[in-house]
């Protein structure tokens, strides 16, 4: 029997229930399409609210992306590059927030940088600056549940690399610093796009630790899921046109890393 032939005999003991765990994944995501308010969702999405809330998402996403690119890919090119006592604890602690729940996150996060946290109070008391309820702690908080998506997109394109360009390099007199940004990030970039793009649908999507640390004030504070939570007691059409944009986006995000991470052998 041919490989082929084995490969499409499917055993029914495992066909049924892989195609209820198909249905249990798409149907909801049908019923967002079918109860659409097709008809009115441009006037939905260009009410006040919610392109107030639009904009404000798309803003504080690509932030905390740009906070993400800034401090994820030299920690990633630590992790890949350097061996230091711990690096397997260090590591484990970027990748927390991945499993974190999003509101233990910003639970944490205002116990550091709220007013009475633990650096917060030096904040306030230094410089009267606050981070809690603000745009930029909305900032704050999607960058901490977004940066890790970065980290290890970049590690392990950094892994993949071969380092003997950058030894060849040194070899020809460029300093560290010269190296990274001429060799080793020219290298790498796809994954730093691939990882950009993660961090970024992943801070869109941001709801627990927003909520938590951030509040949920229109205008400054109330992003895309902020918007959805309140408004499916008020307004549901609103609701689900929000809901459709970041589905946009998710399916949009799976579509640009299809050819990275998806594509089968």
């Amino acid at each position: 029997m041919s490989r082929r032939a084995s490969r499409s005999r499917v055993p029914v003991a495992l066909l049924l229930p892989g195609l209820l765990g198909l249905l249990f994944l798409v149907l909801p995501l049908v019923g967002l399409l079918v109860r659409a308010p097709w008809r009115s969702l441009p006037e939905q999405l260009t009410s006040p609210d919610v392109w107030e809330a639009l904009k404000l998402s798309l803003f504080c996403a690509t932030s905390a992306t740009a906070v993400s690119l800034l401090l994820g890919v030299p920690l990633a090119w630590l992790l890949a590059r350097t061996e230091f006592p711990g690096r397997g604890l260090v590591r484990a602690l970027v990748t927390l927030p991945l499993v974190l729940p999003p509101v233990v996150g910003g639970v944490a996060l205002l116990l550091v940088l709220g007013r009475n946290g633990i650096v917060g109070r030096w904040l306030d008391s230094a410089f009267g600056f606050t981070l809690p309820f603000t745009t930029t702690g909305v900032v704050v908080a999607e960058a901490f549940v977004a940066m890790p998506f970065l980290v290890i997109s970049v590690e392990g394109a950094l892994r993949a690399a071969d380092p003997r360009y950058e030894e060849a390099a040194a070899t020809l007199g460029a300093s560290r610093l010269t190296a990274f940004r001429r060799v080793t990030l020219p290298l790498v970039a796809p994954g730093v796009a691939a990882g950009a793009v993660l961090a970024w649908a992943r801070a869109l999507g941001e709801f627990g630790a927003t909520i938590t640390f951030a509040g949920n004030f229109p205008g400054r504070t109330q992003t895309m899921p902020l918007a959805v939570y309140l408004a499916m007691e008020n307004d549901p059409e609103a609701a689900i046109a929000l809901s459709l944009v970041l589905l946009a986006v998710s399916v949009a995000v799976l579509a640009g890393l299809r050819g990275r991470w998806m594509s089968t052998p």
